[in-house]
């Protein structure tokens, strides 16, 4: 599959952790972005999200390690990428995920991956 093959079918699920706004500030990199709150589980449990992101091929982006640990207890589908920016605003979030978009690239394209970290030291 080619890098832009990957990349139209992307799909970002971001976390209730995030910002909604994300999905949208997001679009022309992952054009398939949506926001847990913009289908009906922003309150829904971990399972839940789990679940959903499995059966629609969604990746899910999120800062909780909740859902890192469930990627190795359960593998994937779905795949995580964990953010790791502590206290940060949307805008630190929507430029980590820009500037590491070649990594997200790969990570999608890489089928024995669960779990991409994203960290903004490295």
């Amino acid at each position: 599959m080619t890098r832009e093959a990957v990349g139209a079918g992307l799909r970002l699920l971001f976390d209730q952790n995030l910002a909604p706004s994300l999905a949208m500030r997001l679009r022309d990199l992952y054009p398939g972005a949506v926001h847990v709150r913009h289908i009906g589980l922003a309150r829904a449990d971990d399972a839940v999200i789990w679940q959903h992101a499995r059966r629609d091929n969604l990746m899910i982006v999120t800062k909780d390690d909740d859902f890192r640990q469930l990627a190795f207890v359960r593998g994937s589908p779905p795949k995580v990428i964990w953010t790791r920016l502590g206290n940060c605003t949307t805008a630190d979030v929507e430029r980590l995920l820009r500037v590491r978009h070649a990594d997200v690239m790969a990570f999608a394209e890489n089928r024995d991956a669960a779990v991409l970290v994203l960290d903004p030291s490295r």
